[in-house]
């Protein structure tokens, strides 16, 4: 089985990162905001114009991409799929991934250094080319019969074409439906995957 892996949100926990590391931005800049509704947008969980978190992340993108450790077990449980045969696909459409500047070129190495000094095992890395975090190209493109997603519209999306693994979050929690299975950590992922083979 090709099984098509997500990093932030999935191999890392890029919500609890954003609360920490936003909630402390704001303060410093005295920028006044209320957590308020469940969402996938920053801008819209702290109630502030998307331009402070587009700034934010221009100034934390790289720092986050470097030192985020992944979710536990992450390396472990992806060893134990890969020793049971299946073909491990990294596919990311993190910011400046897609771009052909010295900032995309900057992120993809950096993803590429993440990866292995965290012993990430992939068969392939896929920067998804698409705009708006979309990866159905590359999902069709490489035949992934699985793809483990945390982003609540690539699993709307996605599913029509393949079978997802929702990674447990708060701003995802309305993905239900046919080719959507909800797992709640790295091991619950291979437990899963072991009942459908």
């Amino acid at each position: 089985m090709r099984i098509g892996i997500d990093i932030d949100g999935v191999l890392t926990n890029i919500e609890q990162f954003s609360l920490s590391y936003f909630s402390k931005y704001c303060v410093e800049h005295n920028i006044d905001y209320k957590i308020g509704q469940v969402s996938y947008e920053l801008h819209e969980i702290f109630n502030v114009d998307k331009k402070v978190t587009n700034q934010y992340w221009d100034d934390f993108i790289f720092y986050y991409a470097e030192n985020e450790s992944p979710r536990s077990f992450a390396k472990e449980v992806i060893d134990k799929l890969k020793g049971m045969g299946n073909e491990i696909y990294i596919l990311t459409a993190r910011m400046h991934t897609n771009q052909d500047d010295e900032e995309g070129e900057r992120m993809r190495e950096v993803v590429k250094k993440w990866l292995n000094k965290n012993e990430i095992y992939y068969d392939k890395l896929i920067f998804s080319k698409a705009d708006k975090e979309k990866k159905v190209d590359e999902i069709r493109e490489y035949k992934i019969d699985l793809m483990i997603e945390d982003n609540p519209n690539n699993i709307k999306e996605l599913s029509e074409i393949t079978k997802i693994i929702c990674y447990n979050t708060t701003y995802n929690q309305d993905c239900v439906g046919e080719n959507i299975i909800r797992c709640y950590s790295w091991y619950d992922i291979l437990k899963t995957v072991n009942n459908m083979r």
